[in-house]
């Protein structure tokens, strides 16, 4: 049975020793009509609903929305001419090497638009980009791929393609109904400025792991201990715009070590820390987006490195965004945040006190592979969604979060899931990553796919190690990789709409979609326990309407009795195979049950 299939009638059922056969293939069991192989010969189903929201994307509220985190260096290559970058300033080309995991590999802004309708397919209606500004494009042994090292403000990467490249892209994205969101930086630029103490003299210009310029504290910075700032010759306009170039908008006062005072004050990895508390910067920074906003009318951003610029900038800069980019004619314009933390409070504080509308959930992610790849139990996700309370206030709450099981940073889940279960099978990790990725869309908050798990990317671990390329890769780290659900390896072209997880996840966008309670509805758990088994919760509209989402996260058959007698069977991993009074469950191994009251 096909999604479109259960969609079209609820099916009525009373829930009482319910049984679900446990089918081989991971996810739901096709019918035999709906079966289709893969080049490699594994079964998929092939019917594809409509998986996404219809309402148009100026006026989508953003929980409406499935979001897609990519980075375009490493998706697909649309215009090999841009590959080396730019042609006229040096300090943006070069660093082109796609053998090399910190080099680039030449995806840029065409590829992505040539991609469109594979994201669209997959129910995706909005695509994050990690930062697109013109980069240094080498520091040290290592290039500006993923975008984290700006120098220009107004215009993107020659690596990534022009202006006008990225303005073709939102435009088609828009015209498909696809929100764009670009990812931000305020907290540092390129690593520009010097500091005679510790890079005079001929040493080395770029800071490594083993040779810090060691942290000025701001007590001895006003004492009259701090470093002195040079910017080395040729280099003193490289920034746009030009007040970037000045020192005096900086901290200058070393490398941080991410505690303490230095995680806010110090460079982080060696990079130029912006002095977020000078009036003049906080001014300066509110004008470059601003500009972004009003040049390419972007959905939103998401901010980089949220935690390390003090908390009074972001009361100052976010609403003076969000209020421009109405002005702008983008009335849902959106905001997050990066805050590196598992930590609910530690989060929170960023979208209460720091007025920022809502953060990336690390403790979501954290607790999801607690339960679904460490085996614990399932209260470690009770806990976790006991303090989405402290999320409320008058522009944010819980249910604006963004949840995500895999990112740039820390990693895939299937990186976890093999390192933590050497053991399993392929099928049983490909449904403990199934669960979690259901539960990044049936729980409160806002779902993020991070770019090639879909296609059962694994990675070697966190940064570079999960970066692979979409694109047929030539890096050897990538291509010595088992990806789930295919005999693909990295080497291969990777945009296969019919791999399994890849249609499991369209799957999950047609559901979240078709049901407005599992996107905006109040959640409340009603079964967690301290060790494998079932966790089960509720998801419930203003005007009563009610939603159960059920997970067994063991390896063994779970029962599980609903507070209601009767209720309507929404979606599962396997159909119903009876009927009968009561409201007892029965779930296989590793499985979903959603159900309307």
């Amino acid at each position: 049975m096909t999604i479109k299939d259960k969609s079209a009638k609820f099916i009525k059922l009373s829930l009482s020793a319910l049984t679900f056969s446990l089918l081989a293939a991971c996810g739901q069991g096709p019918s035999d009509e709906n079966v289709e192989k893969t080049e490699q010969g594994k079964a998929v189903t092939s019917a594809k609903p409509q998986t996404q929201f219809s309402e148009h994307y100026l006026t989508r509220d953003v929980r409406d929305d499935v979001f897609y985190f990519v980075m375009p260096d490493r998706f697909d290559n649309g215009d090999p001419s841009n590959d080396l970058g730019s042609k006229t300033i040096k300090e943006s080309s070069g660093g082109f090497d796609p053998k090399s995991t910190g080099h680039y590999h030449g995806g840029d802004i065409k590829g992505l638009t040539k991609r469109l309708d594979y994201l669209k397919e997959m129910g995706i209606s909005a695509i994050w980009l990690t930062p697109i500004l013109r980069n240094q494009a080498v520091q040290g042994d290592s290039s500006g791929y993923h975008g984290y090292w700006p120098l220009d403000f107004t215009e993107i990467d020659p690596h990534l393609g022009t202006n006008a490249d990225l303005k073709e892209f939102i435009d088609e994205a828009h015209a498909k109904n696809i929100k764009v969101f670009f990812d931000i930086i305020t907290n540092h630029t390129a690593d520009v400025i010097k500091y005679e103490e510790c890079h005079g003299g001929g040493k080395p210009m770029f800071s490594t792991s083993s040779q810090l310029c060691e942290y000025v504290s701001l007590a001895d910075k006003a004492a009259g201990k701090g470093y002195t700032p040079f910017i080395p010759e040729g280099h003193e306009n490289l920034k746009t715009p030009a007040w970037l170039n000045d020192p005096k908008y900086y901290h200058n006062q070393g490398d941080s070590t991410w505690q303490g005072e230095n995680s806010v004050y110090g460079d982080f990895m060696g990079l130029d820390d912006v002095d977020t508390d000078n009036p003049e910067v906080v001014k300066g920074m509110i004008d470059i987006f601003n500009n972004l906003i009003a040049e390419f009318k972007p959905d939103g951003f998401r901010i980089d490195t949220v935690k390390h610029v003090n908390i009074e900038f972001w009361q100052e800069f976010t609403p003076a965004i969000i209020d421009f980019a109405k002005e702008q004619g983008i009335p849902q314009f959106f905001v997050f945040g990066e805050v590196y933390s598992g930590d609910p409070k530690e989060l929170s504080s960023f979208t209460t006190t720091g007025d920022i509308p809502s953060v990336l959930d690390f403790a979501f992610q954290y607790r999801t592979k607690d339960v679904f790849a460490y085996g614990k139990g399932t209260d470690n996700l009770q806990d976790l969604f006991s303090n989405d309370v402290l999320y409320n206030d008058h522009n944010s709450s819980a249910d604006y979060l963004m949840n995500f099981v895999s990112n740039h940073d820390v990693g895939r889940l299937g990186y976890t899931l093999d390192q933590s279960l050497p053991d399993a099978s392929e099928q049983e990790k490909i449904r403990r990553a199934l669960l979690s990725n259901s539960l990044m869309y049936f729980g409160r908050g806002i779902p993020v796919v991070y770019y090639g798990d879909e296609q059962g990317f694994t990675g070697d671990g966190g940064d570079r190690g999960a970066r692979e390329d979409m694109m047929p890769s030539v890096t050897p780290e990538y291509n010595d990789n088992n990806l789930y659900g295919t005999d693909k390896t990295t080497a291969d072209d990777n945009f296969d709409q019919s791999h399994p997880i890849y249609q499991k996840l369209a799957e999950y966008a047609a559901v979240y979609h078709q049901h407005e309670a599992l996107r905006k509805g109040k959640q409340e758990v009603i079964h967690a326990q301290s060790e494998p088994g079932i966790f089960a919760i509720t998801r419930t509209l203003e005007s009563g309407e009610q939603y159960y989402v059920i997970y067994n996260s063991a390896l063994s058959a779970q029962t599980f009795e609903l507070p209601v007698a009767t209720a309507e069977f929404v979606y599962g991993d396997s159909a119903p195979a009876d009927s009968l009074n009561g409201a007892q469950i029965s779930l296989p191994p590793l499985s979903l049950v959603i159900a309307k009251k």
